[in-house]
């Protein structure tokens, strides 16, 4: 892997690769062209002050890009970004620990390079300490998010010089030693990828969208009945959009988007995932669809059987839900088949799918036998 400086001749590059990946713990999880092209043009990206460069892999592919900034300063930032198809692949670690190499070679002997991250973006936490940083400071709601209008507690992570030339990561000495540390809570790290006899079961990528929307508009019809999202005939950009935000909020934990597919063939089944979650209680709710060609081949409660294991095991659930129209007999049965139990039914509990009509709701649940405390 190696960094190449990025050049004013590949400001294109630079736009598509900003546009259309996503970021979910930046500011601007999607910045605009126009925005990107006012920061270029005002050296955002190159001046006495600013370098970026290219990630690539052996390949020579573009994998991600980091910027580093105030390089007039004693102690130079960076902001880096690794492609959405590329990310768990180890290239943030490996390019942070060549950034570092780069900086401590500048005739000026900088004294130390640092970075910022949100507190909840545990992938780079993670990046962080594989480089070598360590965590230096936690800001109490100093990251403000616009698009969720909330304030996020804000971790730094630093490099000194000394460490870098000795191999070391020095922890940092508190005064505050003396007080009880307080419990960390857990990272929510886990799989992002698994399998049944003829699934694979796969978190989102951009990618997928093409064939989505293809299985989208074949089971037009079969969706349209029960989806409300499927009311309207949606393009492909729709759902390039929608996918960007899936893999944004996978990331982010805020909901986990599940994509199936044939082992065999590699052809798309379906979607599926966990919904509504309550991390406090680690409650989540199931939801599927399933493209029409592949319907009553009992894919989808092995899916829901698989998903409901997942859930139980790598995520600790206390709690799964899924919830269906009354009268949607094959989401129900998937539902039964998979052993869950049907807990009630809530009468004129949701508008139909096409918003005309009052429906009844069925609540099946699966909860943790033990009674541990959470």
């Amino acid at each position: 892997m190696k960094l190449t400086e990025w050049t004013m001749e590949e400001q294109e590059q630079l736009i598509h690769f900003m546009t259309t990946n996503s970021w979910p713990y930046h500011g601007n999880s999607h910045p605009a062209r126009e925005l990107i092209e006012k920061t270029i043009e005002e050296g955002g990206y190159q001046s006495d002050e600013v370098k970026t460069f290219w990630i690539e892999n052996e390949a020579n592919e573009k994998v991600g890009f980091v910027k580093i900034y105030d390089l007039q300063d004693e102690i130079p930032l960076f902001d880096l970004r690794i492609a959405d198809h590329a990310r768990g692949s180890g290239y943030g670690p490996n390019a942070l620990k060549l950034v570092a190499e780069y900086v401590f070679q500048l005739p000026e002997a900088k004294i130390r390079l640092e970075g910022h991250t949100r507190q909840d973006n545990f992938a780079m936490r993670k990046t962080f300490e594989r480089a070598g940083f360590v965590k230096e400071a936690q800001l109490r709601q100093a990251w403000f998010s616009p698009k969720e209008d909330s304030y996020y507690d804000a971790v730094t992570y630093g490099l000194t010089r000394e460490d870098f030339l000795k191999g070391t990561a020095t922890p940092v000495k508190w005064d505050e030693d003396f007080h009880k540390p307080l419990p960390v809570k857990e990272e929510l790290s886990f799989p992002e990828e698994f399998y049944t006899e003829r699934l694979l079961i796969r978190a989102p990528k951009v990618e997928d969208a093409e064939e989505i929307w293809k299985a989208v508009i074949n089971s037009d019809s079969a969706l349209k009945e029960w989806m409300p999202w499927a009311q309207k005939k949606q393009s492909l950009e729709q759902i390039t959009t929608n996918m960007r935000q899936a893999v944004a909020d996978f990331i982010t934990r805020k909901d986990l988007r599940l994509q199936l597919y044939l082992r065999d063939t590699d052809e798309f089944v379906g979607a599926s995932g966990l919904h509504r979650i309550d991390w406090d209680v680690r409650k989540f709710e199931i939801g599927y669809w399933i493209d029409s060609k592949f319907e009553g081949k009992g894919l989808m409660t092995e899916a829901c059987e698989r998903i409901t294991q997942f859930a139980f095991e790598e995520l600790h659930a206390n709690r799964v839900e899924i919830r269906c129209d009354s009268e949607n007999v094959r989401s129900r049965s998937v539902a039964e088949r998979s052993g869950y139990t049907l807990e009630g039914i809530l009468q004129k509990d949701s508008l139909s799918a096409d918003g005309k009509k009052l429906r009844d709701t069925c609540i099946y649940a699966k909860v943790r036998q033990s009674q541990e405390s959470i």
